[in-house]
């Protein structure tokens, strides 16, 4: 009889079970009301070989200024003519190659390697001024390739343009649709090359602030690749009757029959 009831009580205890709510899928699970420290301050991208720059000279003197500012159609080392895809509103972009400059007009070679789009454009202003070229130049530098790349169990796996110079992985996540029920938020990686050929590996907690806004790659870099591995229901799901057992209903069949021989056998 008290094999009975035991069999009875986890019955009940599984039919519970069934109806619990999975702790694992909600973000940010310690987060307080209060202020977080982000450990990665410096997140605005800066330049690395291969990217490409837009870069506007204005002057009060729109004809001197023009100088700096060349067309589509022309063609210079480290610009891209008319024919190239990669152009924006009208003037050519600016490849950084492997040393980390570019050659702009009149000025020749400009290091822009390891600067953000401020530090570039504060430099080429500097440079315009002290040559006694151009007393008041206005210089605007944007980024006009850079983007991420989201693989895994997210909504929308893809490259995604940076339409600024620091965005965070959580805005990088939601351009890719959130992860998805069966992602892991408990180890997201986040891949990154460094300038010395070298990739550095980070993991994210999603559902840890702490580990979140602590970690280096809070705020992205271009090129990062940002990997959501599927949870262990997923991978289990790869072979065959792999996620029976943990469901409520196979149990409750056990329990079930369990229960039945132990009436037979004490009846």
């Amino acid at each position: 009889m008290k094999l009975k009831s035991t069999l009875i009580c986890a019955v009940a205890a599984l039919g519970l079970w069934s109806c619990s709510t999975p702790k694992d899928v909600t973000y940010f699970q310690d987060l307080n009301e209060g202020t977080y420290t982000i450990s990665n301050l410096t997140g605005t991208i800066k330049a690395v070989s291969g990217d490409k720059l837009s870069i506007l000279v204005n002057s009060k003197d729109p004809a001197l200024a023009a100088l700096f500012n060349l067309p589509v159609q022309s063609s210079r080392i480290g610009m891209r003519s008319s024919s190239d895809e990669s152009s924006s509103n009208g003037v050519s972009l600016y490849t950084v190659d492997s040393y980390g400059n570019i050659n702009f007009p009149i000025l020749g070679e400009v290091h822009v390697g390891g600067k953000t789009s401020q530090e570039i454009a504060a430099e080429i202003k500097q440079m315009l001024i002290s040559r006694d070229l151009i007393k008041d130049p206005t210089v605007t530098v944007e980024f006009a390739n850079v983007g991420i790349n989201v693989l895994g169990e997210v909504g929308q796996p893809g490259r995604y343009n940076m339409e600024r110079d620091r965005i965070t992985i959580l805005e990088g996540l939601a351009m890719a649709g959130d992860l998805t029920i069966q992602g892991e938020r408990k180890n997201v990686s986040v891949l990154r090359e460094n300038p010395d050929g070298t990739t550095s590996v980070y993991r994210i907690d999603l559902t840890s602030a702490e580990s979140l806004y602590g970690s280096p790659a809070y705020y992205l870099q271009q090129n990062d690749v940002i990997y959501v591995e599927p949870n262990s229901y997923k991978k289990r799901q790869r072979q065959a009757n792999g996620n029976t057992t943990l469901t409520a209903s196979f149990w409750l069949s056990v329990a079930s029959f369990l229960t039945t021989v132990a009436v037979l056998i004490f009846k």
